[in-house]
Order: structure tokens, then C-alpha cells, then sequence
């Protein structure tokens, strides 16, 4: 692989990029501020998301990316060519980039991807399916005739699918994610105790309290924010029980697309999946109570990958040796060896 080699998971949330030889060499909000007077970039990443909330009207704190897919094309490939510069110094030779998608993406958005790359700076750019990057940088050989399911929880999708032999042989994907769990908790905050909260709030309550298997009420968190009735600054306790009330909805559409998946997937990979058990990676993979969950659901043990947020950079960054199978554009592209 070689240096100039650039894979880029592009999330919802974040953005996680590796450097051939290097391996994984920034891992960032999805955020970019710019400046509509000078119409110059202020900042990206980190930095970037410590101004929501927090600039001028003539200051645009943007998160370009919305369900996994390009919703502001101008800020999507500022940020993008700005990331690259970040980490690609004074390359003399252009990089190569590989992009992840989620599996439902268009062909419009593919293309969209791709000519972002282009035009930030990339050489030549291709893509990769999330289900097919999380298994592999999870080390999951997909090349033997034996089923293997994923279930990849990002910032804005999730990604669910059944690999075997070198394919996709099932596959869902549907628009939930992190960023939609934090937005139902601050809808419970509003609806139950009157109480507005940012996205930061609700997301360290998230990461902090949530127990979505069996929660007693003993994990408790302090959380502030706006009194509705009042207007007021306002301070509650909440507890695990109310975040599993908050989630309910959000994991309930997981699990019946865990079902569908395997409602048309063959019996014979189905009892493959009993014994293999199914591989939890990104960020959802985190939240509390969720593996046990869905064991108590499947029937087979589920295994959170090793550092689950960064399983897809990784095997992004793996894809390079796979750069034969892959195509420039944007054409579905579920197999490697056998096409």
C-alpha cells in the first residue's frame, strides 16, 4: 500500500481517515465552520464542533452530512479537501482515497461522493459498502462459504448484512443511528419533564446512563438545559430507566431489521449465524445493554468488535488490496473476487 493511499469513512458524526502505512491518523467531528464574509474556512473537525451553537449569523457551523450521505455538496467538499490537506501535508503525487457508503445509497449520491473526492484533491477515488469494510477491518475472513452477519451502528445509519463468499447475500439498511437516538432523547426531555437540551447533552446522557437491557434505576445523571414553562435555566436527575424509555422506539426499528435480514437470508446461513453469532461495530455497537439485547433476540451471541468505531476506517484503509475489484464511480459493487 502505498503512502499516498487515503481511505476516509465518511459519517454523520465523524470523519475517520487512514494513510497507507500509517494506518488510522485522524478521527474528527464531521463539522466544518466558514466564514460567508471572507468566505473562507474557519476551521474543520474538533474544532469546528465546539462553535455550534456559538457563532455569529455570518459564521455557518455545518455538519455537511446527513444519513451517511451528502446533503450540502459545497461544505461537504470544503471539509473533505480540508481533511486531506490535513493529513497529506506536502504530498507531491495526488492520493488515492477510498470512500465508504452505506448499501442503500444512489447512484446520484455515489456520484456525488466520488466527484467530491475528485475535486478536493483525490487522484482517483473509489467506494466501498460499510457492511463489507466493518467485516473486514473487524479480521472477518468473508471468503469461505460460511455465514457471518453485521450489524453496523453509525452516527446517522445502520447498516445490517450477511456475508458469504466473498458477497453480500442479505442486506438492510436503514436511516437510524446515533444522531437520531440523541434527537429522541431530547424529545422525551421535552415531552415528559419540559426540559430543552442540546445534542451534546443528549449524547453524553447516551454514552453515560443508557441501559437498554435491564435497567434498575440506580445509574443517574445530572443533565441542564431550558425550562419550557419558564424560559429559566433549569437542572434535572434522570436515570438509566429513562433513557430505555427515550430509546425504545430507536431500537425496536434495529431489531425489526435484524428480522428482516434474516427472514431472507437461507436456513442454511441463518444456522451458520447461530454459531458465529453476530458482529456488533460503530458507535451504536457502544450502547448499553445493546449486545444483550439482540442475543436475547437472535438466539446467538453477539460480540462487539474491538474498538467498534474505528472497524470501518480499518477496513477502508484494507480495501487498497482489493483496489482491482473496486471500480471508479458509482456502481454497486458487493463482490471482490468473483464478479
Amino acid at each position: 500500500m502505498s503512502s499516498v493511499d487515503i481511505g476516509m469513512d465518511l459519517g454523520t458524526a465523524n470523519i475517520i481517515i487512514t494513510v497507507g502505512g500509517k494506518g488510522i491518523v485522524l478521527c474528527e467531528p464531521s463539522v466544518v465552520a466558514y466564514d460567508k464574509r471572507k468566505k473562507q474556512v474557519i476551521a474543520v473537525g474538533t474544532e469546528a464542533s465546539n462553535m455550534l451553537g456559538r457563532t455569529p449569523d455570518y459564521i455557518i457551523t455545518s455538519c455537511p452530512l446527513r444519513d451517511g450521505v451528502i446533503s450540502d455538496n459545497f461544505m461537504t467538499e470544503i471539509m473533505v479537501r480540508e481533511f486531506i490537506r490535513k493529513v497529506s501535508g506536502n504530498m507531491l503525487i495526488k492520493p488515492r482515497v477510498v470512500l465508504c457508503v452505506p448499501s442503500f445509497v444512489t447512484d446520484v449520491e455515489r456520484r456525488a461522493l466520488v466527484e467530491t473526492a475528485l475535486l478536493a484533491g483525490a487522484r482517483k477515488a473509489y467506494l466501498i459498502e460499510e457492511p463489507v469494510a466493518a467485516l473486514l477491518g473487524a479480521g472477518i475472513d468473508i471468503t469461505k462459504p460460511n455465514g457471518v452477519m453485521v450489524v453496523d451502528i453509525g452516527g446517522g445509519t445502520t447498516d445490517i448484512a450477511i456475508a458469504s463468499f466473498n458477497g453480500i447475500v442479505s442486506s438492510a439498511s436503514i436511516k437510524m443511528g446515533g444522531v437520531k437516538m440523541d434527537a429522541a432523547i431530547i424529545k422525551y426531555m421535552h415531552v415528559k419533564y419540559k426540559l430543552i437540551i442540546g445534542e451534546k447533552t443528549a449524547e453524553a446522557a447516551k454514552k453515560t446512563i443508557a441501559n437498554v437491557y435491564d435497567p434498575d434505576g440506580t445509574a443517574r445523571m445530572s443533565v441542564k438545559g431550558r425550562g419550557l414553562l419558564r424560559g429559566l435555566p433549569q437542572g434535572i436527575e434522570i436515570s438509566d430507566l429513562d433513557m430505555q424509555e427515550a430509546l425504545s422506539g430507536c431500537i425496536e426499528e434495529i431489531i425489526a431489521t435484524i428480522r428482516a435480514v434474516l427472514e431472507k437470508t437461507p436456513p442454511e446461513l441463518v444456522g451458520d449465524i447461530h454459531t458465529n453469532g453476530v458482529l456488533l461495530t460503530g458507535g451504536g455497537a457502544l450502547l448499553g445493554g445493546l449486545d444483550r439485547l439482540i442475543t436475547s433476540f437472535v438466539g446467538a451471541p453477539c460480540i462487539i468488535a474491538q474498538k467498534p468505531i474505528e472497524c470501518v476506517a480499518r477496513g477502508v484503509n484494507a480495501a487498497f488490496n482489493h483496489t482491482g475489484e473496486l471500480l471508479d464511480g458509482f456502481e454497486k459493487i458487493s463482490l471482490y473476487k468473483y464478479k
